[in-house]
């Protein structure tokens, strides 16, 4: 499906390629593909056996539709920032999109994910935004509501390759590698209680929900990508049970 993220098994010799890209293949013959919230119908795997020959194989995409969000009272200021405040923001991106190229061996996402918190829902993956009667960029993460100072658990284990303490957009903001190019994001957090390098494991206290960077309210923002691809988190844990 659109924003999903498909967990496949080689067999032993064999390489696999995803476009151009070579994928990280684990001693049990694991890898990982990520699929974009726009990924059209069809993608193809390129399956290279150790005589030289190739098999072509085509995975069919689920496409999806996505609701639409409103949100108003954004402060001005957060809308329209400045010149100064885009070379910042530009600056905070690269940082991010370095955190979320690691292609590191362990395969951390082979453990079911669990819920980083309960709370209830307040934004969902691929919805569009209208901000203050504007239409933005899709939300790519899922929103869950919860008073400032409430726990954030790590969803899987891994290695934390980014724990900034404030960015423009999205305040404190920590990422966790989990394998193979699959990273979590948590935004808008009060508190990082991790390192950066910092391995950890699946349900350790990793940080505390907050209010900073552009938000109305206390909440988590998670978010999951496989390197550039936005995934949607709901895929990856079952229904939330409060």
């Amino acid at each position: 499906s659109q924003g999903g993220l498909v967990i496949g098994q080689a067999p032993q010799g064999i390489r696999v390629f995803y476009g151009d890209r070579p994928l990280q293949i684990d001693p049990d013959g694991y890898f990982i593909i990520g699929f974009s919230r726009e990924a059209p119908e069809q993608q193809q795997l390129s399956l290279l056996h150790p005589d030289g020959s190739e098999i072509l194989k085509t995975i069919r995409i689920q496409q999806r539709t996505y609701q639409t969000e409103r949100i108003d009272g954004i402060k001005k200021k957060m809308m329209e920032p400045s010149a100064e405040e885009l070379v910042r923001i530009q600056q905070e991106a690269l940082l991010a999109h370095t955190a979320r190229q690691f292609n590191t061996p362990q395969p951390f996402f082979r453990e079911p994910f669990i819920w980083p918190l309960k709370g209830r829902i307040t934004g969902v993956y691929g919805s569009q935004r209208i901000l203050n009667g504007k239409p933005r960029r899709p939300h790519f993460g899922i929103d869950i509501a919860a008073p400032t100072g409430t726990e954030v658990k790590a969803p899987a284990g891994g290695i934390v390759t980014l724990a900034h303490q404030g960015m423009f957009f999205s305040g404190k903001t920590l990422i966790i590698d989990h394998g193979h190019g699959l990273s979590s994001s948590f935004l808008h957090l009060s508190r990082i209680r991790v390192k950066q390098g910092e391995k950890v494991d699946q349900g350790q206290l990793i940080a505390e929900v907050g209010a900073s960077g552009r938000v109305t309210g206390p909440h988590l923002d998670w978010r999951v990508n496989w390197f550039d691809q936005r995934l949607d988190p709901a895929f990856l844990v079952p229904a939330m049970k409060n």
